[in-house]
């Protein structure tokens, strides 16, 4: 077990560890619409569709208990840019010059960029909190992975700005913490899903990364990685059933 660097604070917060914004037909729509390029890049309807089913909400609760993820807080497809505030004074696992400059810069993005039209899921270690607006239960696993590995972290602050740097490590990290996850719970439909959608996802910021080092070659470059993603995730999606008898062979023998 890592040791973990967890704001007391946060952990005695009376509201609910998930909050679940209030349905607006017309800005869900609009979100809906706005997020038809991240649908087709990922190739999944349920990407920024703003409505997050039981499913999803079930799969980050079980994800959360397991992983003892109580100081983090979890918004569904919510805008409550106060109180993510109030959670970034209270955040004081990461010092107070990161809190006061990265933090509030990502606090107020999220405030004029509002993820319920733009949507955008992810994780803001400065306020311990993930945002939803997709209803795709791999993701919510993949941005509380996120929680999880900043809780382990001694300079979180620090090491959310080597994430703005270059992100491929920490994400890295929670795709296999994901991936573990379900491959100890022998979740089988779980563990294609998220082949199908987070090896597409991390080619995006393989891309990312990739691009200023050929900048003329830089959309084809990002767009070639997303697409080896998608081949990647499904080829590995049809031997699941022969990695699930490995990893539960493997599992065997370390107990033994």
């Amino acid at each position: 077990m890592h040791p973990r660097n967890v704001s007391p604070e946060l952990t005695r917060d009376d509201e609910p560890e998930i909050e679940v914004g209030r349905p607006i037909w017309w800005l869900d729509t609009a979100g809906w619409v706005w997020g038809i390029p991240s649908k087709l890049l990922l190739w999944d309807r349920r990407i920024d569709n703003h409505r997050i089913t039981e499913p999803t909400i079930e799969a980050a609760t079980d994800y959360m208990q397991s992983a003892e993820l109580a100081h983090i807080k979890v918004r569904l497809n919510q805008y409550a840019p106060l109180k993510d505030f109030k959670r970034l004074k209270t955040n004081r696992t990461v010092a107070w010059p990161y809190r006061y400059t990265l933090g509030l810069l990502s606090v107020g993005g999220e405030a004029i960029f509002p993820g319920r039209l733009i949507g955008g899921d992810h994780f803001n270690p400065f306020t311990q909190t993930v945002h939803l607006y997709s209803n795709v239960p791999a993701i919510a696993l993949h941005e509380l992975a996120h929680a999880k590995d900043f809780a382990r972290r001694k300079y979180p602050g620090t090491y959310g700005l080597i994430y703005l740097w270059t992100p491929l490590y920490h994400e890295t990290v929670a795709s296999r913490d994901v991936m573990d996850f379900l491959y100890a719970r022998g979740d089988r439909a779980g563990i294609i899903e998220a082949n199908r959608v987070l090896y597409p996802a991390y080619g995006t910021y393989i891309g990312s990364s990739l691009g200023p080092f050929a900048p003329s070659a830089s959309m084809p470059i990002y767009y070639a990685t997303v697409l080896s993603g998608h081949l990647n995730g499904r080829m590995l999606s049809r031997e699941v059933d022969d990695h699930l008898r490995e990893y539960q062979t493997l599992f065997a023998s370390r107990v033994r």
